[in-house]
């Protein structure tokens, strides 16, 4: 199967890390400002759908398990490359050279289809958001779309 990968270090406690995976507001500071779904008490549930809108493509994401180190979609609607794959975030304590204590995130975007030009563009994208994820639990602001960082000719 085809798949991404990245790794990156957030200096803030998982808890913290979860809330922006996890909450509307959370996902609308770092990954898209166009955000719906329920999000009971607060936080997306198991089983629940999430859409992410970025203008001329969206997607939709089920939510397959949310845990205090984990959070794991099944993209249910959006390209047909995306159909049915997984987008996983684990979280593990790290230290960062300096020794401060960080929280890794392990991404996985899995089960692609097909390896194509457009998994080498949402590669990148993602590699962009997480840093846009990792400034938004740093800093309190992100880069979301669409302010997000443009690489392509996909946007």
């Amino acid at each position: 199967m085809n798949g991404i990968y990245h790794k990156i270090g957030i200096r803030a406690e998982a808890p913290k890390v979860i809330q922006a995976l996890a909450t509307k507001d959370g996902l609308a500071g770092w990954w898209t400002r166009q955000v719906e779904g329920k999000f009971s008490g607060g936080t997306s549930g198991v089983g629940e759908s999430i859409r992410f809108d970025f203008g001329l493509a969206g997607f939709e994401m089920k939510v397959q398990e949310l845990a205090p180190q984990r959070v794991l979609w099944e993209c249910v609607e959006g390209p047909e490359d995306w159909v049915g794959s997984h987008v996983d975030f684990q979280l593990t304590q790290g230290s960062s050279p300096d020794g401060a204590k960080m929280t890794l995130v392990h991404f996985r975007h899995q089960d692609w289809k097909n390896e194509s030009e457009f998994t080498a563009h949402c590669s990148m994208k993602w590699a962009t958001f997480l840093l846009s994820l990792k400034s938004l639990v740093e800093a309190g602001k992100g880069q979301p779309a669409p302010d997000d960082l443009k690489i392509d000719d996909f946007n």
